[in-house]
């Protein structure tokens, strides 16, 4: 089946794999970082996640419309995760919570910067009948990087005696090595016609109208789709043990990986709304478990559930709008619809830690699990894939 896949779409896996190792080293250690040695808050764990999803956000948005202006992907794919490897180490090298946040920010510069290009690239590297297929194979080698990223962090803790600085230093290499790959990546050729002004609101006027609804459903699920690092916290608060809630991250990253592929095969046979749809409902019951339950072992097959969610969304989403607007305005459609999500996102990510800090951690999870099960049922009545 991997026969299938294009050079330059492996080469856009092997820079994911190795920009999430090095991501996925510091995202669960992050939130344990921030509120057990540095003192944080949830509520400033929740803005700092949320700032950082709105700095991608907004210029997922820009750089999209500006990567189909000039006709250029690579440019953009080369810059951004520079920019990301650069701030990595940064936490480890000034232990403290306003150059977490600096750090955070930055990284999400480059992922801002190269996100709707890089998306752009995998859409011209296939076809109408198997976008599932690439964007699933990249969504896997980019969670492989998370499964692996983890496990080399709990590692480097167990040796260094759990010193937190050392992890982020050390994340740099991956780092790099993914930087080094972005120079084998060449733009797929695509004709500018005419110069045009980035534009929102002259691409929404044009764009189909089951992106439209897409956009705007999408955005309300992005707002009680808050961070996992409140997943992570909230198995930490079960299992009362760091590297419990770190291995049950790697989990559900493990199960993502090795599902997100065959989702995105299933997806090109069956529909990508049928598959968004299905992953929906799983996330709302991964999170009424969250909230409902404090058993350990359950606690392990939401992980898992929770695996197959993203395995069955964030691939999928990327290819359903691919096969919903044209080759040349792919960038700015999938930039539009992350941007606006990311802006949800934030606003989510900071009510979901008031609502932690206020009313205990379950609500926040009932209130994401409701939510996310209307956004289902509404998709049904989209016209078309």
């Amino acid at each position: 089946m991997l026969k299938k896949i294009p050079k330059q779409v492996i080469i856009l896996g092997l820079i994911s794999l190795f920009t999430d190792m090095a991501s996925e080293m510091l995202y669960p250690v992050t939130p344990i970082f921030l509120a057990s040695v540095l003192g944080a808050s949830m509520v400033s764990v929740g803005l700092i996640e949320g700032l950082a999803e709105i700095t991608a956000g907004f210029l997922k948005g820009y750089f999209g419309f500006l990567s189909d202006k000039l006709g250029k992907r690579s440019i953009f794919v080369v810059g951004g995760y520079s920019i990301s490897a650069l701030s990595k180490p940064l936490p480890g090298i000034f232990p403290r919570v306003f150059v977490v946040l600096i750090s955070r920010v930055t990284d999400r510069i480059g992922k801002g910067m190269r996100t709707a290009p890089r998306d752009a690239l995998l859409a011209g590297y296939s076809n109408s009948n198997n976008t599932g297929a690439i964007f699933g194979f990249h969504r896997g080698m980019d969670t492989l990087g998370a499964v692996l990223g983890p496990l080399i962090a709990l590692l480097l803790l167990r040796i260094y005696d759990y010193n937190y600085n050392i992890i982020f230093i050390l994340a740099f290499i991956p780092s790099i090595i993914a930087v080094t790959f972005t120079f084998f990546i060449k733009d797929k050729k695509i004709e500018v016609k005419e110069k045009r002004k980035i534009e929102y609101k002259l691409f929404w006027k044009k764009s189909p109208q089951v992106y439209k609804s897409l956009v705007i459903l999408i955005t309300i699920f992005s707002l009680v789709n808050s961070s996992d690092v409140f997943l992570i916290l909230k198995s930490r608060n079960i299992s009362h043990s760091d590297t419990i809630a770190i291995l049950g991250y790697v989990f559900y990253n493990l199960i993502y990986a090795g599902a997100s592929y065959p989702a995105g095969l299933i997806s090109d046979k069956i529909g990508k709304k049928k598959i968004y749809i299905a992953g929906l409902v799983i996330f709302s019951a991964v999170y009424f478990g969250f909230a409902a339950s404090d058993n350990f072992i359950l606690t392990w097959v939401l992980f898992a559930l929770y695996g197959i969610y993203a395995a069955s969304t964030e691939g999928i989403l990327k290819a359903w709008v691919s096969d919903l607007v044209s080759y040349e305005k792919v960038a700015s459609a999938v930039g539009l619809i992350t941007m606006v999500s990311s802006i949800a996102m934030f606003a989510g990510s900071i009510l979901a830690g008031y609502l932690w800090d206020a009313f205990g951690s379950s609500v926040p999870f009932y209130l994401s699990s409701t939510v996310s099960l209307i956004i289902a049922f509404s998709l049904f009545k989209l016209s078309k894939d």
